[in-house]
């Protein structure tokens, strides 16, 4: 994924920090605008693995901080519901003059509700998927206590929301009361996807119901369950976003086949293997003109969106033993229906081994087992474990390798 941090002017005039997020090729097929939600900003952990989703299926994602939020300009305390609206509208501007106006909408919690009203003014918008969002702007006022009748008296107050304090005016809770979006949801055009879990403690799965029973079709549930309201467990963002990216490209028309794999290889030899990491472990790769993903898993640090190094090393081995044993057989003409290769990798202490001339620290050891069916004799199965010892893959793990290194 790429990506590119750029500025436009928001609602109130402000400009708002914003970030766009690219598939690796920098060609689109289409674009989407996230809003996070209430006091977040677009750093959100969960709205990097939504961003990655969207990208690898060809959708760029504008994410920006609304005013007053994150890297944006502003003072917080001037926003409305409205004004939240207004920075959506001002989004779409953007890309629909650098770009192409967005045909996704995609908002968390409150920016799921903005979301819902600021699709109303969007033409192009084809799908709007919400997570976890209120059925009214209103819900926010449950969270205030008893800083809303200090608003209420004395025109503004300083409220404490997920542990830091913002300042909300008078203004901001009449408008969120006078912003009913029953009128918005009945009136969508656009398909409705509605994600939200059940445990949410934040905002009911009620509202989720609401928004549903509300909504004209075509709409969608899906059920987080066991999540929480900013989804902060990897494993469910990531879910998130690959449901979100499964539902929107069949509303948007985009073929998945005509999706153009990252090219950034044009220059070099059909033979040369290209990676790229741009923005944490998420490693891009493209060989022979196909591409792949790299990842690290979630206890590493990574987002887990594809194999790790080493397992794509096992893969190598593996697929080149495969090849090696099928190709034998073909030639001996034996009876050999498939071959299965399993392969595990694991870093072992030196002294678990007769066979290595240091026994100190530790060692990679890579156990292959062959599955070989077919009508083969003894003799047959051991000269083909003979030939997998054989394979060039093996070969160049257990000979001298030299490595050059150079700056481009």
């Amino acid at each position: 994924m790429r990506f590119e941090r750029t500025k436009f002017p928001g609602g109130l005039g402000h400009p708002v920090s914003a970030r766009l997020d690219l598939p690796v090729d920098g060609e689109p097929v289409a674009y989407a605008i996230y809003t996070h939600c209430f006091t977040c900003t677009k750093n959100l952990r969960a709205v990097g693995h939504i961003a990655n989703a969207l990208t690898s299926c060809g959708i760029a994602m504008l994410r920006f901080d609304f005013t007053g939020l994150g890297e944006s300009e502003g003072d917080f305390a001037d926003t409305t519901f409205t004004s939240n609206v207004e920075d959506v509208l001002a989004a779409a501007r953007y890309l629909e003059k650098k770009f192409a106006a967005p045909r996704l909408l995609v908002g968390h919690s409150m920016g799921g509700t903005v979301a819902i009203r600021a699709s109303q003014q969007l033409p192009a918008v084809d799908a709007v998927a919400v997570i976890g969002a209120p059925a009214n702007p209103e819900h926010v006022r449950r969270h205030l206590g008893h800083a809303e009748e200090t608003i209420e008296e004395q025109g503004e107050a300083t409220v404490m929301l997920a542990g830091r304090p913002f300042r909300l005016k008078r203004a901001f809770l009449e408008d969120v009361e006078a912003a009913s979006l029953e009128k918005s949801v009945v009136g969508m055009r656009q398909s409705l996807l509605i994600l939200h879990s059940p445990t949410d403690n934040f905002v009911g799965i009620e509202n989720a119901s609401e928004l549903f029973m509300t909504a004209r079709h075509p709409k969608s549930f899906v059920s987080l369950t066991g999540a929480d309201h900013l989804l902060t467990d990897d494993a469910d963002a990531a879910y998130v976003g690959q449901v979100i990216a499964a539902w929107s490209t069949r509303y948007l028309g985009i073929d998945q086949a005509a999706v153009k794999a990252p090219d950034f290889t044009s220059d070099a030899p059909e033979s040369v293997v290209t990676v790229r990491t741009e923005d944490g472990f998420r490693t891009d790769v493209i060989a022979n003109g196909f591409p792949f993903v790299a990842d690290e898993p979630f206890e590493l640090g990574g987002t887990n969106l594809g194999p790790s190094p080493y397992e794509y090393l096992l893969v190598a081995l593996g697929s080149c033993t495969s090849m090696t044993i099928r190709m034998y057989a073909d030639r001996k003409r034996w009876p050999l229906e498939s071959v299965t290769v399993r392969l595990t990798h694991n870093k072992v202490h030196a002294r678990d081994f007769t066979d290595v001339e240091n026994t100190e620290g530790m060692v990679d050891h890579i156990t292959r087992t062959l599955d070989l069916v077919g009508d083969l004799d003894d003799d047959q199965r051991s000269r083909l474990v003979e030939i997998a010892e054989r394979c060039p893959v093996h070969r160049t793990l257990h000979g001298t390798v030299v490595v050059d290194t150079t700056l481009a």
